[in-house]
C-alpha cells in the first residue's frame, strides 16, 4: 500500500527554518512528482511546492517563492521542504503527495501529516 510519512515540523520562531521530510513507500517514486501542501483548520488544502519527476523546474506558490526549496532523493524515495525566512502565515500541518507522471490525481490516502508552528 502507498504509505506517505511526514516528518520535520515543530515551533519555531519567524525568521527561523525548518526542513520537512516525506518518507515515502508502495509506488515506484521516480515516476511521479512529488507536492508539499498545506493545510489549517477549516480552510482546503493549498499547493506549496511541487517537483517534477522530471528535470523540469518546480513550482512554487507565490506566497512561499524565495524562501522554501523542494528536493526529492529518488534513492531514498523521499522529498524535502526546506523552508527559511519563517512567517507565523506559514503555521499549517503540511502534507506530501505525489501526481503520476506529473498529471494523475494525488493519492486518496494521505499521511498524517506533520505541524509547523511559526510563533514568537
Amino acid at each position: 500500500q502507498v504509505q506517505l510519512a511526514e516528518s520535520g515540523g515543530g515551533l519555531v520562531q519567524p525568521g527561523g527554518s525548518l526542513r520537512l521530510s516525506c518518507a515515502t513507500s508502495g509506488f515506484t517514486f521516480s515516476f511521479y512528482a512529488m507536492s508539499w501542501y498545506r493545510q489549517t483548520t477549516g480552510k482546503e488544502r493549498e499547493l506549496v511546492a511541487r517537483i517534477p519527476h522530471t528535470d523540469g523546474s518546480a513550482y512554487y506558490a507565490d506566497s512561499v517563492k524565495g524562501r522554501f526549496t523542494i528536493s526529492r532523493d529518488n534513492a531514498k524515495n523521499t522529498v524535502y521542504l526546506q523552508m527559511n525566512s519563517l512567517k507565523p502565515e506559514d503555521t499549517a500541518v503540511y502534507y506530501c503527495n505525489g501526481n503520476r507522471f506529473g498529471y494523475g490525481s494525488p493519492f486518496s490516502s494521505w499521511g498524517q501529516g506533520t505541524q509547523v508552528t511559526v510563533s514568537s
